[in-house]
């Protein structure tokens, strides 16, 4: 009598490479981490108001600070004057909500990778789930300053234009614009610590340099494509534009101001994604 013997099966073996294209957004694979998004948003979103004297009264209060700051200074004091025709401070509210969105994410982009040094350093996960739930958090804080813009409506007796439709689409701008900069501070801020001080300097210029306490129309027609260059710029005015209803929209400040966030955030992408196998080491 003989006994069939089953011969053993050949294991299979899987090398592990990473990809040896130049540029790779793997949509899927950061799709099938969501609930690591969602997971993140909320633990952030929890430790910010945390322990805090005003808890989210502190996302009101900033605007609304830099709004009383912003209509003395520029207006009493500097006689300017807003371009809709629309009282100052509401002019000036419009123009601080979408940028303090802006620097919040931006800051909150840049150290996304650092704050998370020890998730990075054990577990592999899609690494740009970091930065995006960074700025996905800033929203948070914009929808609750966003009560302060309804009370200038209110107190003003005015209501907004039926153009507040399209602020996400301006609000779109403001997030690429934030996540393509802010890929790239949080790359070189997980080798160079000092990258922080850098992006608070660098949002301090650019606060004068978008035109949030002047319209876009202060500017000479002629110089207006290099103001456009600022992405925020077409953020600022667009988003007034739509809430506001007032005034010709400026296609042509809309159009460069998006095509330089686009830029920005491919480039940012592809940065990124070149040094992110180096986090783990690094950090």
């Amino acid at each position: 009598m003989t006994v069939a013997t089953e011969r053993p099966r050949a294991r299979r073996g899987y090398r592990i490479e990473p990809s040896r294209r130049r540029f790779r957004l793997d949509l899927r694979e950061l799709f099938a981490s969501r609930e690591l998004l969602v997971v993140l948003v909320w633990r952030d979103v929890k430790v910010r108001y945390q322990q805090t004297l005003l808890g989210i009264a502190w996302a009101v209060l900033q605007p609304l600070v830099a709004m009383i700051v912003f209509t003395i200074i520029f207006n009493r004091l500097g006689g300017l004057e807003p371009e809709y025709h629309v009282p100052y401070p509401l002019f000036v509210t419009a123009g601080l909500l979408p940028w303090f969105f802006f620097s919040t994410a931006l800051s909150k982009c840049t150290q996304s990778v650092v704050n998370n040094a020890e998730l990075v350093s054990r577990v592999y996960f899609p690494r740009l789930v970091l930065p995006i739930g960074s700025v996905v958090v800033a929203f948070v804080d914009f929808a609750i300053s966003f009560v302060l813009l309804v009370a200038m409506f209110l107190w003003y007796g005015r209501v907004p234009h039926w153009h507040v439709v399209v602020t996400p689409f301006f609000l779109g701008m403001a997030f690429f614009t934030a996540l393509g900069i802010g890929l790239w501070f949080a790359a070189l801020n997980v080798r160079y610590r000092d990258i922080g001080y850098v992006v608070t300097f660098l949002t301090q210029i650019l606060l004068f340099l978008t035109p949030i306490a002047y319209g876009a129309t202060a500017v000479s027609e002629d110089l207006r494509w290099l103001l456009a260059l600022n992405p925020m710029t077409g953020v600022i005015d667009g988003f007034r534009w739509a809430v506001l209803g007032r005034g010709i929209p400026h296609y042509e400040i809309f159009a460069i101001s998006w095509a330089v966030a686009l830029a920005l955030t491919l480039s940012g992408l592809w940065h990124f994604q070149r040094v992110e196998r180096d986090f783990a080491d690094v950090i």
